[in-house]
């Protein structure tokens, strides 16, 4: 990036953190992935290539360090989590409108939830069926006591519970904009099965870091 020449500590942070795809990279790793394939598959849209390259830079900014199995953020790095929190508390109140049809992308709204699943009071498989009706895909979250995994095709388990809706009203929710158990009672969320899954999973399902964000704004 060409620098700006203007002595000034708000030029200095946009040199190191204006790059594209840098703040989400930082935003990950301060939600908690710290492996290179964990950041790859929370940013679809990010080549690996580009992503090594953007690591790179962050090390050599003091930002992210190596460690044995992975990346992780520096003291200097942990302390943009105001910075980015509070980007998502401005951009939930004036910037986040209707979503785009680019925006909504079902795998990586899996990935998400599978990675946001408190798995403590989780003492047997669990496997749920996710359906979303407008674009006719399944997906399947797989949760054991002290992990999740999604599957995006059959892992061939005996199906314990179903979750159904269409894709904007999923992201909706796991945005915090609508409460999962209030979807229900609407008939806007289908969730059958398992009677100690469908009253479990409100519960172990913890929503988008930037739910409380978004709402406040709504509210």
């Amino acid at each position: 990036m060409r620098p700006y020449a203007q002595y000034c500590p708000v030029v200095r942070a946009v040199e190191m953190l204006g790059d594209r795809w840098t703040l989400l990279i930082v935003r990950d790793m301060l939600v908690g992935a710290t492996r290179f394939n964990e950041l790859s598959r929370g940013l679809p849209g990010l080549s690996r290539a580009l992503l090594s390259r953007r690591l790179r830079q962050l090390q050599n900014d003091g930002l992210v360090e190596r460690t044995g199995d992975g990346y992780t953020l520096t003291p200097a790095g942990k302390e943009l989590r105001p910075l980015v929190f509070g980007l998502a508390d401005w951009g939930a109140r004036y910037a986040f409108g209707n979503p785009r049809p680019e925006e909504l992308d079902p795998e990586l709204l899996m990935w998400w939830m599978h990675g946001r699943i408190d798995t403590a009071d989780i003492d047997k498989r669990a496997v749920i069926q996710v359906e979303i009706a407008d674009n006719r895909r399944k997906y399947w979250l797989v949760l054991e006591p002290g992990d999740a995994s999604v599957c995006y095709t059959d892992p061939g388990f005996d199906i314990d519970a179903v979750l159904a809706a269409d894709l904007t009203t999923l992201y909706r929710m796991w945005l915090g904009e609508i409460e999962l158990l209030e979807a229900v009672r609407r008939g806007v969320i289908d969730l059958t099965g398992a009677r100690w899954i469908v009253r479990g999973l409100p519960a172990w399902l913890r929503l988008s870091p930037i739910a409380d964000n978004v709402k406040a704004a709504r509210r």
